[in-house]
């Protein structure tokens, strides 16, 4: 994009006294940032609806010259670090997904390799405290997602735990990953991620709305988990406390009409306890596997069930009439009583006792207790 509508872009994502909301607003009623700085001293010329604060806001020469010169500071620093500067209005490369959400950042500053509009992105979330079950899932996970989408991307935010699991899992598969960062990428918190940060840059990126030298403050993460959950199709809560930034992102990941899915966990387990009740609130879809996801989401078609070549089937391929009755009857996972199977069979009892027998024999039927009886599992 044009140099100068990128800076104007950042003073006006800078500017004190004006809003994401607004600043985005005022961008598509002018049909860019530069001819909102061009009138910034009239500006209910080019859009009559701007309310007076924002008009107050523009108009503030100390302001406006204090951010535009802090957005030359920070477009030089960007070239100097090959940092790519993506407006929401204008640039392709923008997250489109995200732009369809209110709230979402009228700048990002991006470093990495990815595409940020792949077909398939995927956030991963969950604790800080990750158990060794949750290390499992997102090893197990990204795996197997490797295996049927292996151009999808996956999303998180570098933190501890799930995170920082997350994006290793991905770096492992040779699967692009993106840290969403809640500060410039001059630093990297926490700084032991460097290294993974490092690669990600190669196979993937990292990705933040700050400019260079924010200070690091809390609020800033909570922040940041709207562009996690905007930019990809679906949000996986992993493991979960009872509160955490991860049932923050996926209640926003709702708002904005994206799938939310959550593995669940033992009930009792501190980590599980979000994600479980998460599920039982219906605020997330349960998947056990990365087939359950895949087939939620349509990434994928059910795999089609491969003929049983059991050999006991084989070998007694030839059934009587009777026999055939009654492997009928037990066609479904429930065992039954042997007066069930009369009645369902329509055979006399002595007959239906003599050929359940017959079958046992031929290890297609197995007797359970309470002289109950089912196909023999196989």
């Amino acid at each position: 994009m044009d140099q100068r509508e990128v800076i104007c872009t950042i003073a006006l994502s800078r500017l004190q006294g004006l809003s994401q909301v607004g600043a985005r607003m005022l961008c598509q009623k002018a049909g860019s940032a530069a001819a909102v700085a061009d009138a910034r001293r009239s500006l209910r010329d080019i859009v009559p609806e701007a309310s007076q604060k924002v008009c107050d806001a523009l108009a503030n020469e100390q302001h406006w010259n204090e951010a535009y010169k802090r957005a030359e500071v920070e477009w030089e620093f960007a070239q100097k670090n090959h940092i790519r500067c993506l407006c929401q209005m204008g640039d392709p490369d923008y997250p489109q997904m995200l732009c369809e959400c209110d709230d979402a950042p009228l700048v990002l500053f991006y470093m990495g390799t990815a595409n940020l509009n792949a077909p398939h992105i995927v956030s991963m979330v969950g604790t800080r405290r990750i158990t060794p079950y949750g290390k499992d899932l997102c090893q197990r996970f990204v795996s197997d997602l490797k295996e049927v989408v292996p151009d999808a991307l996956i999303v998180s935010g570098l933190a501890y735990g799930v995170d920082i699991a997350s994006h290793r899992a991905a770096l492992n598969c040779g699967m692009s990953t993106v840290g969403v960062l809640a500060h410039g990428l001059d630093t990297i918190y926490p700084a032991m991620h460097r290294k993974d940060a490092a690669k990600m840059t190669h196979q993937g990126g990292l990705l933040t709305e700050h400019i260079s030298q924010t200070v690091i403050m809390p609020g800033n993460f909570v922040r940041r988990n709207r562009i996690v959950a905007g930019m990809a199709a679906a949000t996986i809560v992993v493991e979960s406390g009872r509160k955490g930034g991860a049932l923050i992102t996926a209640e926003l990941a709702q708002e904005y009409n994206r799938d939310v899915f959550a593995f669940p966990g033992r009930i009792g387990d501190e980590y599980s306890e979000g994600c479980n009740r998460l599920i039982a609130k219906r605020g997330a879809d349960l998947i056990t596997s990365a087939e359950d996801f895949l087939l939620a989401v349509g990434w994928a078609e059910p795999k089609q069930k491969k003929a049983d070549k059991n050999p006991q089937l084989e070998l007694f391929a030839t059934l009587s009439p009777e026999e055939q009755s009654i492997m009928n009857a037990l066609s479904g996972s429930d065992a039954k009583q042997i007066n069930q199977i009369v009645v369902e069979t329509n055979l006399p009892y002595s007959q239906v006792a003599a050929t359940l027998f017959e079958l046992e024999l031929k290890g297609l039927v197995s007797v359970l207790g309470g002289a109950r009886y089912r196909k023999t599992m196989r």
